[in-house]
């Protein structure tokens, strides 16, 4: 992990009480959960919000209130969230997790930079790599016995983003190269001002 870049995000003022909260979506299969570990852990171990947990089969985008109760509020008076984890074979929530006001939590999924999450957030990576191509990576990394859900999920996906994207607010984009991630300035960092940016969204300092 690039060091200015783990230096930039630690020196972010905090953003939902006292965590900075740090946003790493894109396309279901772009390489998000694998790009939150290594970067939780250049931030000293960061705790690693999953949305793959709030998600449920019924609700794959519809978590946003549980988010906000669950987690958001606590976090914003600095104390400990506690969510209870969606089982994707039982099909029902299990036992809670606590999640602590670390000085910097991840919120890894699709969807971390929607509209409703982004007044809380530090700072929004997205995921560089196309839907199609991550995609695909998806549908070989969980192999056939998940077909039928990727054929649900890519068209509840392409809906999410066409009514809410997070690309276009993107304080970064990261790629994965052969010898690491390129972290690069993303879509509001580099915002003429003549183009500023709807749902309110002020246009940062370069990333």
């Amino acid at each position: 992990m690039d060091d200015a870049v783990v230096a930039r995000l630690r020196a972010l003022p905090p953003s939902c009480g006292p965590v900075r909260l740090i946003a790493v979506d894109g396309h279901a299969g772009s390489g998000k959960s694998t790009f939150a570990a290594r970067l939780a852990a250049a931030l000293d171990g960061a705790p690693v919000l999953r949305l793959d947990d709030l998600a449920t089969h019924e609700e794959l985008f519809a978590w946003t209130e549980r988010l906000a109760a669950q987690v958001l509020e606590p976090l914003s008076r600095g104390r400990t969230a506690h969510y209870a984890p969606y089982d994707w074979t039982l099909r029902r929530f299990t036992a809670p997790r606590s999640l602590d006001p670390a000085p910097a939590v991840i919120i890894e999924g699709v969807g971390a930079g929607r509209r409703a999450l982004r007044p809380s957030l530090a700072r929004l990576l997205w995921m560089d790599r196309g839907a199609a191509e991550s995609w695909e990576r998806g549908r070989r990394r969980d192999g056939p016995a998940q077909s039928a859900f990727w054929d649900g999920w890519t068209p509840a996906e392409i809906r999410h983003f066409a009514a809410d994207p997070s690309r276009p607010f993107a304080d970064a984009l990261v790629r994965e190269g052969r010898e690491g991630y390129v972290v690069r300035p993303g879509p509001r960092a580099t915002a003429r001002p003549n183009r500023a940016l709807t749902h309110g969204d002020r246009i940062p300092p370069p990333y």
